[in-house]
């Protein structure tokens, strides 16, 4: 093979490599349809800014099309006063959990729970539902703390192991003798 033949050998290795490292078209993160869905509930989060229902859905939103750090993001610069809302609070320990923020996570799950159990407030800001659903998530983010995981997502095996740990239940029986 003459210097002609390496000559091509190398022009036709060039043209692989430069037909196989074409960029490819990633899959966008959220579909259309969730697309306009965000924007519908952003649209209602700015125009509604003190109301923390539509920032509670909007956090929701952002949860459900997996973007737990837009979710933190649009808490944290929501006003106190609404970022105080049980619910809202209980939505943000699940960002923060998401994101790998476990110690964050327990201690925004205890806000909602001592919340919760305050006696000052004339109306029940909880319903039954959140208060188990926080005293439930409180104690599996418990196990994961203690188990030294951060991100559950990123360690499944530890995860699976705080979760049982968290929900096993202990019977008791007597027997009569």
């Amino acid at each position: 093979m003459g210097v002609k033949g390496w000559n091509v050998a190398v022009l036709v290795a060039i043209g692989a490599l430069w037909f196989c490292g074409t960029t490819q078209r990633e899959k966008p993160v959220t579909t259309a349809s969730n697309t306009t869905k965000l924007s519908a509930l952003e649209s209602k989060a700015v125009t509604n800014v003190n109301d923390p229902v539509a920032l509670r859905e909007l956090a929701q939103g952002y949860l459900d099309s997996n973007q737990p750090g837009m979710a933190v993001g649009t808490i944290e610069h929501a006003p106190t006063t609404v970022r105080a809302e049980p619910n809202v609070e209980h939505i943000y320990a699940r960002a923060l959990l998401e994101q790998g923020r476990s110690a964050d996570a327990l201690a925004a799950e205890k806000r909602v729970l001592d919340k919760c159990a305050d006696p000052s407030t004339e109306v029940p800001a909880c319903s039954t539902w959140l208060i188990a659903s926080a005293t439930r998530r409180a104690e599996i983010i418990e196990q994961l703390v203690q188990l030294g995981v951060e991100d559950a997502n990123a360690h499944p095996e530890a995860s699976s192991l705080a979760y049982h740990n968290a929900t096993r239940q202990v019977s008791l029986s007597v027997s009569a003798q």
